[in-house]
């Protein structure tokens, strides 16, 4: 055996012993497994239960805006729900509770594409924010409402008849109850904006429903209205550029702050201006001349003003006109006697 074939197996016994050591070499790369690959694109059915988004779909929904940047909207959802429980009783002359199940931000497209059908799609138009916003009903809720509303026996769960689409009657039936919900959005709406909601259509092709850009952000209010056995779910989506108008006023931390101002404050704040001092001027002429002829006044110098000793004086309050009135004396002391009053309070 030669040196050189000597020194090759030195070598290789040297590199087999550093690959053996811990952090001795490089590690061969190593295949991810499905349930890694699906954690990393964030398609993780544990951490889905759970209300959570990991991973590439996190990054890509990371331009949402979240709902609690405008948290006067929860204040206008959970007035909506007391006054639904309210007309939804009377509507429907039976025992119904709603409630507000969670309030959450998605894309326009994405909603569309994950709405149940059958449903109840209604196109909605904010009037004085000239924009739009959808309400779906569920089949659930459709079926109840036309059982309650048609007199069905209570205690029962509504029949739902798979494979046909919706009557006219259940479309009627169901755009009335739309109507009654779309008048408590409003109300709901008025401590913020005045608002008013017209119902314009009643779609069950989502592709039909299309108020806004694929990409939009949107807010959607999942509620669950339950008639003794019976009941659905009622979801309201309003795209952010509906809300637009009124974003500045859902910014706002409290119902109060909305109108800029204090009562108790505004109250004191009155009193104080009742009492402060000001200055008044009598002026009883004014004219330009050139800043050459002031300069060449001397003593002895006379002005000579177009005012008579009946001239209207005007009072003013730094450059404000506030009364016109008669120069004179009272007990030895100039006086203006106060005609009429220049500017409007």
């Amino acid at each position: 055996m030669t040196d050189e074939t000597t020194d090759n197996a030195d070598d290789a016994e040297d590199m087999a012993a550093m690959m053996a050591e811990p952090g001795g070499g490089v590690e061969p790369s190593r295949i991810l497994n499905q349930d890694e690959i699906d954690s990393l694109l964030g398609f993780d059915e544990e951490e889905d239960d759970g209300g959570g988004v990991s991973g590439l779909q996190a990054i890509a929904n990371s331009a949402l805006v979240s709902y609690e940047r405008l948290p006067m909207l929860e204040v206008v959802f959970d007035r909506l729900v007391r006054m639904m429980s309210t007309s939804l009783r009377n509507f429907t002359s039976d025992n119904v509770e709603v409630s507000l199940d969670n309030i959450t931000s998605t894309r326009f497209t994405d909603y569309l594409n994950s709405v149940p059908l059958p449903a109840m799609i209604s196109v909605v138009v904010a009037e004085e924010w000239d924009n739009y916003a959808l309400l779906v009903v569920d089949s659930a809720l459709a079926y109840s409402t036309v059982d309650v509303l048609m007199g069905g026996r209570r205690g029962t769960a509504a029949m739902r008849i798979e494979g046909r689409p919706f009557t006219t009657i259940e479309r009627n039936l169901v755009e009335r109850m739309v109507n009654v919900v779309l008048s408590d959005l409003s109300a709901a709406f008025d401590p913020i904006s005045p608002v008013t909601f017209r119902f314009d259509s009643l779609e069950t092709n989502p592709r039909f429903a299309t108020i806004a850009r694929p990409g939009d952000a949107a807010i959607l209010a999942r509620l669950r209205i339950d008639m003794d056995d019976r009941g659905g779910r009622l979801e309201l989506l309003l795209p952010y550029a509906t809300l637009e108008p009124v974003r500045e006023l859902l910014l706002q931390m409290f119902m109060g702050e909305k109108f800029g101002r204090d009562a108790i404050w505004e109250t004191h704040l009155a009193s104080e201006l009742w009492l402060t001092d000001i200055e008044l001027e009598a002026v009883l002429d004014q004219f330009v001349m050139s800043l050459n002829d002031v300069l060449n006044w001397k003593p002895g110098s006379r002005i000579s003003l177009n005012a008579r000793p009946d001239s209207a004086v005007e009072m003013r309050c730094g450059e404000v006109s506030l009364f016109s009135g008669k120069m004179g004396q009272r007990n030895g002391n100039m006086a203006v006697s106060i005609d009429r009053k220049l500017r409007k309070m």
